[in-house]
């Protein structure tokens, strides 16, 4: 991904320096379904650097005036033209927009650089921050999957599903909304 710039944040893709700040936030998954990265050592954390490191797919979303990473976004391209979406954030830095404004700047570049004409994102039911930032960037809700997927397993060893709603934006939304 080439960089993108914001008023206060760098998106780029990762380089093995961001492994401690991603330690920060892969070390304790506040969100389920972000169980499955969890990591609970620096070597791990340099190892999944270096992952995302070769996969435009992950963007690390950085202070611009310091470097320090905040979180992470990525998006999966399905042919022909459609993205889906999602971000993960170090607790220590929510509540100043960052998520939002980072978040706008990958559907900018979606739509503007990569041709992209309908962008989604799914989200936990339970996932109250996550949602109001989907409507924040004017994603519609779609729907709800009940039981869609499972993260993680009851004390009894069955899957606890998850129930999951789907946002989602067109482009020509996305035009009307930001008046180009």
């Amino acid at each position: 991904m080439q960089n993108v710039e914001t008023n206060r944040l760098i998106l780029r893709n990762f380089t093995e320096k961001d492994a401690e700040g991603m330690l920060e936030y892969l070390s304790n998954p506040r969100v389920n379904c972000f169980l499955g990265d969890k990591i609970s050592t620096l070597e791990e954390a340099i190892s999944n650097a270096n992952k995302k490191s070769k996969d435009d797919s992950f963007i690390a979303v950085c202070l611009k005036d310091s470097g320090d990473l905040v979180g992470e976004l990525f998006c999966m391209k399905e042919e022909p033209d459609t993205y889906n979406i999602g971000w993960n954030f170090n607790h220590k830095y929510e509540g100043k927009g960052y998520a939002s404004e980072s978040a706008k700047a990958l559907l900018h570049y979606l739509f503007d650089q990569k041709g992209a004409r309908r962008i989604y994102a799914y989200v936990e039911d339970d996932n109250y921050r996550s949602q109001k930032l989907c409507e924040r960037l004017g994603m519609r809700k779609e729907g709800c999957f009940l039981e869609f997927i499972s993260f993680t397993k009851y004390e009894d060893g069955t899957p606890k599903y998850e129930n999951t709603f789907q946002y989602a934006l067109l482009k020509k939304e996305w035009l009307r909304a930001t008046n180009i």
